[in-house]
Formats: structure tokens, C-alpha cells, sequence
């Protein structure tokens, strides 16, 4: 028998919730320090809330160990078995508007084991829709461009997404609001050093670096590359020279003599051979040296996105969308092509 703190579910009766006190702030300080990067660090869990992304993330199969609702009508819209792995805990609503981040809380949160990307399920129109795609983000710190960017590579059909280190933590709540599901539908590696990276590429990627610095800008017109790169071509450099930028990161000044020299072509040009994948720099620091190495080691360019000159730059979430569905459409009419070709008779 169940013990005497908890109620059977009248919604759903093979479910037995606890019923916390209201205000309880035992309660309270849990969610708080899910909330928290040490938390996620040291216990390997995330906080997740909300409908949509707490049935993707069950859907995609990652394992519950907490449930907050505040109606018991909420687990109805969750599946039953997965669910019953973890504690129910029903508690006010007032008690999570004090602990949500929302600004309408949906009355449900959940405390969830950190996601491995290998052992997720992905939804199988997402994986009948994959692509050689894939994105490196480079020193994006912010979370809501973060959490865009993921969506748009989710949205794009990106085979995977590597987060180098410098970026901001995917599990921070704001990157999961902006994501919108996305975390349970592209696999996502986190917290690589650049030594790392070519082992979690396709053999034969190709990288380029995403700009939006046109080296046939005339001097003195041309904006400081931000979002889509800041290490990119000096205003009036030759085309395709890549130049540090007087602000790159700290880590990458002792090298910034050695930084390739990469040819440069216009975003919209033919470069998306398969495997191919596109590196996103951060609005502060932009593309490292470790990026533009990694990027001459493979045959790679920059892809410029040429804008107004004296407008400052492109935000890295909207360089990031521009540059993947240009990708996506190079792949698949190649693959259209080829696929033409492979039909006509010998």
C-alpha cells in the first residue's frame, strides 16, 4: 500500500501523488537550486517546465525524478507510464508562480536526469529529415540566442550540434524556454575543447565559418563583424584574409599571429558539400583562432553575409538561421540532382 502521505489520482488511477503543504519551503528550495548550474553540474539533473517540453522530454526518453503540478488534470496530458517512474508531487499553484520563471506558469515543472543525447529517442520525422548538417557554436553566451539557435538547427534538419566551451550551459532554463523542444530533437554535445571537436564530426566535414564582414566592402565602410564573427576580414583587407579582431577572446591572443588566412564567398554561393558544418560565433568574442584553424585544416570558407554598410552586425541567431536553411536548401537540391542523374538511363 502506498504510504499515508500520498492520494491516489481520481484523473489517473494508477497514479499516487504526494500532497505538499502549501508554501513548503523545503519545496521552494529544492527548485532553487535546480535552477542552478552547480546543481546540474554535480547531480547530473535539469529543471524542466511546462506542457510541451516536459512531454517532448519523455517522449524523447529522458527519465523523470520529480513532478510538480498544481492540478491533477495536468498528468492526464503526460504519458501515464513514464511518468509513474518518477515522484508526483502536487503542491499550489501559488507555490509555482513564486517558483517559475514564466510569465504565465502553466501550473508544472519537473525535475529531470541530465539528457544523454546518446541514449535519446529523437522523433522520427525529425531523423527521416536529418541532414550532413552540423553546427558549432563558438562563445555564444547568451541564452536566449542560444536557445534560438538550437531551434533553427532543429528546424533546419541539423544531424547534431557541438557547444565549445565558452558557451553558455544548454540546461539553463532560459536557453531551454527559447529552444522550444529543441533539446529533445537534435542531439546536442556540450562543453567541448576545440582539441575535441573533429572526434564528434563525420569523417570528411567540411567546416566553414559564418561572417558577415564582405571583404569587397570599401575601407572604411565596412561594419566590426559581430554575431556571425567578429575574427573576421579588417575593414579593407584583401578578400579572404581573416585578420584577429582587437577584442578576441583572452585565450586565443598568444595565437592570434598564426590565425589562416580562409578564401571568403558570399553565403548563397555553392558550399554545402556533404558533410558539411557552419560555425556560429558569439556577439562579444566572435569566431576564436581555434575556430579558423579547425575550419583551414579542412578545406573550409567563410560565408559572408554581406548587410548595409554602417549597420553594426547580424545577431548570432539570425546569422545561424540565414546560413543553415541556405545549407539545407544547397543539400537537398544537390541531392536532387544527383538523384536525377541516377535514373537516367546508361
Amino acid at each position: 500500500p502506498p504510504p499515508p502521505a500520498v492520494e491516489r489520482s481520481a484523473a489517473a488511477p494508477g497514479l499516487w501523488y504526494e500532497k505538499a503543504a502549501p508554501g513548503d519551503r523545503r519545496l521552494g528550495k529544492v527548485v532553487t537550486i535546480a535552477k542552478s548550474k552547480k546543481f546540474r553540474d554535480n547531480h547530473g539533473k535539469v529543471l524542466l517546465e511546462g506542457h510541451r517540453l516536459i512531454k517532448d522530454a519523455l517522449e524523447a526518453g529522458a527519465v523523470p525524478q520529480t513532478l510538480f503540478f498544481s492540478t491533477v488534470g495536468h498528468l492526464k496530458l503526460l504519458p501515464e507510464a513514464e511518468i509513474k517512474r518518477a515522484s508526483l508531487v502536487k503542491v499550489k499553484f501559488e507555490d509555482i508562480k513564486t517558483w517559475s520563471d514564466l510569465m504565465t506558469p502553466q501550473g508544472l515543472l519537473g525535475i529531470f536526469s541530465k539528457p544523454d543525447p546518446a541514449k535519446m529517442s529523437y522523433p522520427a520525422a525529425q531523423l527521416s529529415n536529418s541532414l550532413p548538417l552540423l553546427l558549432i557554436c563558438d562563445n555564444i553566451r547568451d541564452p536566449g540566442n542560444l536557445g534560438t539557435i538550437l531551434r533553427s538547427a532543429a528546424g533546419a534538419g541539423c544531424e547534431k550540434v557541438l557547444l565549445t566551451k565558452g558557451c553558455v550551459d544548454p540546461w539553463e532554463p532560459k536557453v531551454l524556454r527559447a529552444g522550444m523542444g529543441a533539446h529533445f530533437r537534435v542531439p546536442i554535445i556540450a562543453n567541448l575543447d576545440w582539441e575535441s571537436v573533429p572526434s564528434n564530426l563525420p569523417a570528411g566535414t567540411q567546416v566553414c565559418v559564418a561572417d558577415n564582414n564582405d571583404p569587397d566592402t570599401p575601407a572604411g565602410t565596412a561594419s566590426v563583424p559581430r554575431g556571425a564573427g567578429r575574427a573576421g576580414a579588417a575593414p579593407g583587407s584583401p578578400k579572404g584574409a581573416v585578420k584577429s579582431s582587437p577584442k578576441a577572446a583572452p585565450e586565443d591572443e598568444e595565437g592570434a599571429a598564426g590565425i589562416p588566412e580562409l578564401p571568403a564567398q558570399c553565403y548563397h554561393e555553392d558550399w554545402a558539400r556533404t558533410p558539411v558544418a557552419v560555425v556560429i560565433g558569439g556577439e562579444t568574442h566572435g569566431l576564436s583562432a581555434a575556430a579558423l584553424r579547425l575550419a583551414a585544416s579542412t578545406g573550409g570558407r567563410r560565408l559572408v553575409i554581406p548587410i548595409v554598410p554602417g549597420v553594426d552586425s547580424l545577431n548570432s541567431a539570425i546569422a545561424a538561421g540565414i546560413v543553415l536553411f541556405e545549407g539545407k536548401r544547397q543539400l537537398l537540391l544537390r541531392h536532387k540532382q544527383e538523384s536525377g542523374r541516377q535514373k537516367l538511363p546508361a
